[in-house]
């Protein structure tokens, strides 16, 4: 039997971080997924009236991808700058390093997200821990008010995390406009469109609030395949939302890692190691795929047979210059090409 990737894991049986009637949180770090470098994975679930509590990330970005429900996210970034806005399914938000921001599920089913971090073990502080580590004297010189004020209140340094709201949800008026930490990437027509599938695209081109971090979606059907290709200057890390694939990693030392990826795991491809993923058994496979940069960009296989002469390929590859196959000429990468082949044999 094949023995585990390293380079793939479960999120959905990831480290659990909270789990109850309001919701969960399981994450995929470094600690528990170790190849992970400069990125890392969340998945929430909010119950509905319940609230990721308000908090911020110290030490990352975070870029969030909501799979079901609607929620209302409100942001209080550097410079007290505060904004809210609606997010539902196929729809994504952005969240700096350090700003204060909250999650509340105002619809009547639950609401999914898978959320990226630009590190690989992100740190998070909850507004309710922030408040438990100061005394009643300092919060009441804070506010103004008596220090008995807050002796009422049960302060800890540990964060509730996901917690219930009572009533009706207060939705603000500017929450119904557009805000810059707000995308909605499905809505948008594929800027690449293939017979064997599409890409979809949050990056810095299309939503200028990226900097250091971005997201693909990508689907391809069961008779397409991304082809060969590596990112020179990007890692990448793949959420499997709907389907299932076999991926193929090449490591320096020339060891390949052929894996089966599911719905509900991740993988992980540090830069500049060439990678394919093709469908295998499933109409079509939907991946959210992040990158450490804001603006990827990959080399290809195809566009590499085209950067060199016939006769350099020849003596590359150790055949006569006649043996070598008609490389169509290309000059600009294609992201996906139909599998006209029949399908590898596939490992135990």
């Amino acid at each position: 039997m094949r023995q585990p990737s390293i380079h793939v894991a479960s999120l959905v049986a990831g480290e659990e971080m909270h789990d109850s009637e309001l919701g969960s949180i399981h994450r995929l770090t470094a600690d528990n997924f170790p190849v992970l470098n400069g990125l890392s994975i969340k998945r929430l679930r909010l119950a509905p009236s319940a609230i990721r509590e308000p908090h911020w990330h110290a030490n990352a970005t975070e870029l969030t991808y909501c799979l079901a429900g609607q929620v209302l996210v409100s942001v209080l970034d550097n410079g007290s700058k505060f904004s809210s806005f609606l997010v539902s399914a196929g729809e994504m938000f952005h969240i700096e390093s350090g700003a204060l921001h909250h999650v509340e599920n105002i619809g009547d089913t639950d609401a999914e997200f898978v959320i990226a971090f630009r590190h690989e073990r992100p740190e998070d502080f909850g507004f309710s821990a922030a408040l438990g580590a100061m005394t009643d004297a300092v919060l009441g010189n804070t506010y103004d008010l008596p220090a008995e004020a807050f002796a009422g209140i049960r302060r800890s340094t540990t964060a509730k995390l996901i917690v219930a709201r009572e009533g009706a949800p207060d939705i603000p008026t500017a929450a119904h406009f557009g805000d810059p930490h707000h995308y909605a990437v499905e809505a948008m027509a594929p800027p690449l469109e293939y017979s064997a599938g599409s890409a979809r695209f949050a990056r810095q081109q299309y939503w200028p609030a990226l900097h250091d971090i971005s997201m693909y979606s990508l689907r391809v059907s069961e008779d397409g395949m991304r082809e060969p290709h590596w990112h020179p200057v990007t890692a990448e890390m793949g959420y499997v939302h709907k389907g299932s694939a076999r991926m193929t990693i090449m490591n320096p030392d020339g060891a390949l890692d052929t894996y089966i990826v599911n719905e509900g795991e991740v993988y992980f491809v540090p830069r500049a190691y060439p990678h394919h993923i093709e469908v295998i058994d499933s109409p079509e496979i939907h991946l959210l795929i992040f990158f450490d940069q804001s603006t990827p960009a990959d080399i290809g296989y195809r566009a590499s047979m085209s950067a060199y002469s016939r006769k350099v390929l020849a003596a590359t590859f150790g055949v006569a210059l006649a043996d070598l196959p008609p490389l169509p000429f290309t000059p600009s990468d294609p992201l996906l090409v139909t599998r006209r082949n029949p399908l590898d044999p596939v490992a135990d």
